[in-house]
């Protein structure tokens, strides 16, 4: 059952049903929010509570909107099971990550297939044993629009954490035994990136039926130092901003004429 103010408004984000679009775009920060939204058409300013800022618009004549989750699963969860309810039911993160794989350099988007579920929320949701993967659809719509935009991007696993400074200085760690030997089997493994909300996003997203993907922005790469590889860093989104709008007007297109 919802949990509603006394506004019949969704308790965290603040929307009703009506006040967001059937495809919904997530940055994490919220100051991302207004610089994405002006790739919308008239967009317009819905709500702002705690972590959650939301605007809406549209693209292709459909209600587009844009809410941040926050940082990590607990409050992307929050924001996607609300959202859900207002009707919504297509998600791209828009994020950033660290890239693992030493082909990952700065600046370049990782695509995630799926995720590892390094996360604490997606336990809630799904069993151990089971992979926190994203929609076809939305993977397939922002692949093509980051080759029609000719952007460099990967595609493929990425890893999803719960502690931020576990992965940066995981020395520090009373754990870093294993967290060490673990980010080696993720090295190993080809994963491309490590960040901190998809395995919780694509989890909801396979329990409520709803379509999520990603596109994010690798930072830097931790990795190619130790190989001897330059580390350029890239704190510039837009280009994992205009992959997300390309992919959302290709699936709008699709679905229309589905």
């Amino acid at each position: 059952m919802s949990v509603l103010s006394e506004h019949d408004k969704q308790y965290h984000i603040d929307l009703s049903p009506g006040d967001v679009g059937r495809y919904v775009i997530l940055p994490g920060d919220p100051d991302r929010v207004p610089l994405i939204a002006e790739y919308l058409d008239n967009p317009q300013f819905a709500a702002q509570k705690r972590e959650y800022t939301a605007y809406t618009g549209s693209l292709s004549g459909q209600k587009v909107s844009v809410t941040s989750t926050g940082i990590g699963g607990p409050s992307a969860a929050i924001a996607i099971e609300e959202l859900i309810k207002c009707g919504a039911d297509t998600f791209i993160r828009v994020g950033t990550s660290g890239g693992i794989n030493i082909n990952v350099v700065g600046g370049d988007l990782v695509i995630p297939m799926a995720a590892v579920r390094g996360d604490g929320t997606s336990r809630e949701y799904l069993t151990h044993d089971y992979p926190a993967v994203g929609d076809f659809a939305v993977i397939a719509a922002l692949k093509q629009a980051a080759e029609e935009e000719g952007l460099r991007h990967h595609v493929g696993v990425v890893q999803s954490k719960d502690s931020f400074y576990g992965e940066l200085a995981p020395e520090s760690m009373p754990m870093a035994g294993y967290l060490n030997q673990r980010w080696e089997s993720y090295i190993r493994a080809g994963c491309l990136a490590s960040e901190m909300e998809c395995a919780t996003l694509m989890s909801v997203g396979l329990v409520r039926n709803v379509r999520v993907g990603a596109v994010l922005t690798a930072i830097w790469n931790l990795e190619r130092p130790k190989s001897g590889l330059d580390n350029p860093v890239c704190h510039d989104s837009s280009n994992a901003i205009r992959c997300a709008i390309d992919a959302i007007k290709i699936l709008i297109s699709s679905d229309m004429v589905v």
